[in-house]
């Protein structure tokens, strides 16, 4: 029986801002720069009673919350605190698969550590994370990979949750479908529709029903229903894709206002793919624009190498979908091609 530890920092970049700066303790605080355009990248639990999320734009952040404090970013400083963290993990196990500077998954099967109980390393890593950072973690332990991570999150902030093995089944029967990692906003629209919203609809469906009806995606999420999916910690995550973005202070009108953009945007994409030892592996080249109604396309195209007019009539084919209308953000990206190997550990990794 497989023994998984699903460990996920208490709103991680705010609470080391929280740390370090006392005065930000008690008020609803948000990282992610000053500029109106910037995007909230977290909060604190006080900014999220009022609805302040990640991913949203500052500007809609302080019309929830107008006394929102703002802060920039210190990823250094995060950095160093994740380092710190992963110190720990490895003081339990090898078996590590980092998500995030804020998240791992560990495999501690076969760990020696507190007689083999998961649930009491758990509580040992979370102590010791505190002791050495000031930092809350929470944490989800389980026989199986996903359940972990949806476990962790269900005694927020400063919790852990434990799905042990006798009480899987009737986890998955009753777990929404939403919960499930990789099941997102449309996906699960797609499902309602079918009278699939919980694991136990899925069963009831039946497997046959399930592949005939969405494919590999229906045999996929009935075998995690089923509970015989249980997954594995895979210590080096295998990157399919890498691109850059920005989110300007005010709106771009023109079409050649955005290729005035580009430059900046390929230069630091070439950066960012010659750091990481990946210019050779290209497969395709991408574009996303985000117009100012927050309505986002994207455009791409097969490719070996980056190339500045593909880029170019990339552009002009995400631009004219949008009817012309003011740009917010612009992205330049490209698909990565994987080695055999690796495409095999990706079909099936969650």
């Amino acid at each position: 029986m497989k023994k998984f530890i699903h460990i996920d920092m208490d709103c991680f970049y705010a609470a080391v801002e929280m740390r370090d700066n006392p005065a930000l303790r008690e008020v609803p605080l948000a990282i992610g720069g000053k500029s109106r355009r910037g995007v909230i990248s977290t909060s604190n639990y006080i900014a999220r009673q009022y609805g302040v999320r990640s991913a949203m734009s500052n500007y809609k952040a302080l019309q929830l919350c107008p006394h929102l404090v703002l802060v920039p970013g210190r990823m250094s400083v995060y950095k160093e605190a994740s380092n710190q963290i992963r110190e720990i993990f490895h003081q339990y196990t090898d078996l590590i698969e980092p998500l995030s500077l804020d998240e791992a998954y560990l495999d501690v099967t076969d760990a020696a550590h507190c007689s083999g109980s998961a649930t009491l390393m758990a509580q040992e890593i979370r102590q010791k994370i505190y002791e050495k950072t000031g930092l809350t973690a929470s944490a989800g332990v389980a026989p199986i990979k996903f359940i972990a991570k949806i476990a962790s999150d269900e005694n927020k902030p400063n919790g852990q949750c434990i799905i042990t093995p006798d009480k899987v089944s009737n986890f998955l029967n009753e777990l929404p479908l939403g919960k499930i990692p990789g099941v997102g906003k449309v996906t699960l629209e797609r499902l309602a529709a079918l009278q699939l919203k919980l694991g136990k609809d899925v069963l009831d469906k039946g497997e046959d029903w399930m592949v005939r009806t969405l494919s590999n995606f229906g045999y996929e999420l009935y075998q995690k229903c089923a509970g015989n999916h249980i997954g594995k910690v895979h210590t080096e995550r295998v990157r399919k894709s890498l691109s850059v973005e920005h989110t300007y202070e005010f709106d771009l009108n023109s079409e050649q206002e955005c290729l005035d953009k580009f430059p900046g945007l390929l230069d630091e994409l070439q950066r960012r793919l010659e750091k990481q030892n990946l210019a050779s592996n290209i497969s395709k080249l991408s574009v996303k624009v985000k117009f100012s109604d927050f309505v986002s396309t994207t455009a791409d195209q097969t490719a070996n190498s980056l190339c500045n007019q593909v880029y170019a009539e990339l552009l002009k084919k995400a631009y004219t979908r949008g009817g012309y209308k003011g740009v917010r953000l612009l992205g330049v990206g490209v698909g990565i091609k994987l080695e055999k190997n690796d495409e095999a550990q990706l079909s099936f990794e969650c």
